[in-house]
């Protein structure tokens, strides 16, 4: 598509009033692709000060940039004038630490970690491996805290790490929090899956009783009851009073006092635990985790709620 003078000229407006300049699709807060979103993640790790533009919200700059800069995809990142490259371009810029450099600012000293897989843990790697040799495995740690293995090709900036015979992949920040994991195979109501236990994160939100949410329930103790389950299991099975844990639910939480009592649940307690933790490192005081889920609130305060 040619550009335009009118988009050329905006687009070149845009690069020079600001020293960092990111075209991505949807913004830091919420990004809406996960390529946008890896490399807010790395800006917000570097500076504060640097200018998003939203593309989805015009149609001719999320073309034009291309036009623009000759590069087929976005996220776009440009740095005093200059095209610094795409999400896979930055993530080994930041690997390497000439994106720091380039920022005026000192490179991370790069931390090989150590990890405990357990031999069960080694095992399912190693199984999901076999059918896909071509494949590395990476492992991600967000600044959520949040774990998740994948498997995909290797992009060469990546920190390798070995345990227990399986090489694992993680990039710059994800090695940083990583070192002392325990990884381990558990059980839980919804399937076998992996334990992970990261001694660098922070503690996890406490745990509340099926019976104790009773009680304060029956006594008035003002608190919000969130579930963070899909559409189709709240369709099966329901906790009265409790709200689906949706985006305007988030910006209700925002909007509360941080004193204010929280509650999460889910089917077992593992999936609620995760947004317990987020909103407890976000200030909350008083979240909670659901200690087994609805399937305990179902067998010990109330049998009319179906179980699954």
């Amino acid at each position: 598509m040619p550009l335009s003078d009118e988009v050329q000229s905006r687009i070149e407006k845009t690069i020079a009033s600001n020293k960092v300049v990111l075209f991505m699709k949807g913004t830091p807060e919420q990004p809406q692709c996960g390529f946008s979103a890896t490399v807010t993640g790395i800006l917000n790790n570097l500076t504060s000060d640097y200018k998003t533009v939203n593309v989805l919200e015009d149609p001719e700059v999320r073309e034009g940039i291309k036009t623009y800069s000759e590069w087929p995809t976005i996220p776009q990142l440009y740095i005093d004038n200059e095209f610094i490259g795409g999400c896979d371009v930055i993530q080994g810029m930041y690997a390497n630490g000439e994106l720091h450099r380039t920022l005026g600012l000192e490179p991370i000293e790069p931390v090989r970690p150590k990890i405990n897989l357990s031999d069960s843990a080694a095992a399912s790697i190693n199984a999901v491996i076999a059918e896909n040799p071509d494949a590395a495995v990476h492992l991600t740690i967000d600044a959520n805290w949040n774990h998740q293995f994948g498997l995909r090709s290797a992009k060469g900036h990546e920190i390798k790490t070995i345990s227990n015979g399986v090489e694992i992949l993680l990039d710059l920040d994800s090695a940083q929090r990583a070192d002392g994991l325990v990884i381990d195979m558990a059980d839980s109501p919804d399937g076998t899956g992996f334990s992970i236990q990261n001694p660098n994160a922070p503690p996890s939100a406490d745990q509340i009783s099926a019976e104790d949410l009773k009680r304060q329930l029956d006594s008035g103790v003002p608190l919000y009851l969130f579930d963070v389950r899909e559409l189709e299991e709240r369709e099966q099975a329901s906790i009265e009073g409790a709200r689906f844990l949706d985006e305007s639910a988030v910006h209700f939480i925002e909007s509360l006092s941080k004193e204010t009592i929280l509650v999460f649940h889910c089917h077992s307690g593992v999936r609620s635990q995760g947004a317990a933790d987020f909103f407890s490192r976000q200030g909350y005081k008083n979240a909670y985790n659901l200690s087994g889920g609805i399937d305990a609130w179902s067998q010990r305060v109330d049998p009319s709620v179906p179980r699954y």
